[in-house]
This record gives C-alpha cells, structure tokens and sequence, in this order.
C-alpha cells in the first residue's frame, strides 16, 4: 500500500502535472458506508445521453444531501482537505451551495454507458480540483487520461487505470485530458466526484452556462434548477 503521506506524494503529483493516482485510500469502513449510500440513491439516478460524447447516469448534490448525508460529511471534512492541501499547494474552498457538482455520484450500469476525452473546465475564477473516488465497480471500463498536455513544450503522456472500491484519483480539472471507456452488457461501475475550487467568484454569466450544461448533460433540470421555499438550493 502506498503511503498517503502528502509530501511525500507532491512530488509525483508534480512530476504528473498535478495528477495522483492512490489505490487504497479509504478506510474500508468508509468505503462500505459509500457502497451502502449508492445503494440508497440509486432509484435517484438522472440519465443523460450527448451523443458521441457521453451516456450514463447522474445523481447531483442536492439529493445526495437528501438522502445520503454522509458524503457531505467526508466532502467537508477538515482531515481530507488538509491532506488535499499538502498534496496540491493550494488552499482549497468548498464550492457554493448552489454547485450540484460540489459532490455527485455517476452510474455506468448499461452498455455503452462513458464519456469521451474531456477536462473538468472552470468556470470559477480561480482553479478546479477534482478528485474521483471508486466505489463499486464490476466493469470492464478504464479511466484513460493524458498528462501536460496543456504544458508549453512538454512532454504528453499518460495511462490507464481501473479504480478499484476505496481508490482515489485527484487532479487539476483543467490540467487532466481523460475519459471513461464504454461499459458492456451487465456491468456496474459506480463512482464519486468531489469539487474543490481556489476562488468561489463565479461570473453571473458562466454561472448560467454551467448551470446549462450540468441540466442536459448531467443530473436534469429537476436537480440543479430545483426550490426549495421560493430559494434556490
């Protein structure tokens, strides 16, 4: 098992164009608790389709709040956002309320179901952090991705990896080209994103096209537009 000590981590992290890849990471009580809650969210999932880019299923924050609180808890814990800012060099805000990829669930249980190469684009204006964590997956499909490839005169490479229940990948959104291969027939994969940003401005503007392509693309109208007592959630 990898040693999660940040420093020593920030080097390959560094070396990687702000990418780490950690295979055993949570506890394995944290991950049964994972399992368990999108166990709980499942019949919550909002299915998208962009044809030739992506095809899955989407489950926001503001109903995992609802229903599945505990993720919130370990999105906001003290321990895990230390680590994050050791590892990265940054200090790293919650996104606001509003922000339904502030932590989210993606479901790849039918055939076919992926996302082509893409970055975790800012719309903040400061940087985006993501950090993807395994928790269920009896697929087929890899995380594909493509290192510096924004870096004047570097060197692009990159690899592929499964992430196993537990493991975690973190990386600067838009530093890291990837993608997420193609399920087949009668597999599950299941996995959770976390947001962490370095300024929370937002123009009113890019929030809106944000807003927009979270709707189509991701968990529906009914979750990143929903009210709650006349205010938006």
């Amino acid at each position: 098992m990898k040693s999660l000590d940040a420093r020593e981590l920030r080097v390959e992290y560094v070396n990687q164009g702000a990418f780490l890849y950690v295979e055993n990471f949570l506890p394995p009580e944290v991950t049964a608790q994972l399992i368990a809650a999108a166990a709980a969210l499942g019949s919550q999932v909002n299915r998208n389709y962009l044809p030739g880019h992506k095809q899955g299923g989407s489950v926001s924050r503001h109903t995992i709040d609802d229903l599945a609180p505990m993720i919130a808890d370990l999105y906001r814990a003290e321990p895990l956002r230390d680590w994050l800012e050791q590892l990265t060099g940054e200090h790293l805000l919650l996104t606001p309320p509003q922000d339904p990829h502030a932590y989210a669930l993606y479901f790849y249980t039918r055939e076919g179901d992926h996302i082509g190469w893409h970055y975790d684009t800012s719309y903040y204006a400061g940087r985006r952090y993501t950090l993807l964590v395994g928790i269920i997956d009896d697929s087929s499909c890899r995380l594909d991705y493509q290192l510096h490839t924004r870096d004047p005169g570097g060197s692009v490479g990159g690899g592929s990896i499964k992430i196993p229940p537990g493991g975690l990948v973190v990386f600067n959104g838009d530093a890291l080209r990837h993608r997420i291969t193609p399920s087949r027939q009668g597999e599950t994969r299941i996995s959770l994103t976390f947001e962490y940003v370095t300024d929370t401005r937002m123009h009113p503007w890019w929030r809106l096209i944000s807003n927009m392509k979270d709707a189509f693309a991701y968990f529906g109208f009914r979750q990143v537009f929903r009210r709650i007592g006349g205010r938006a959630r």
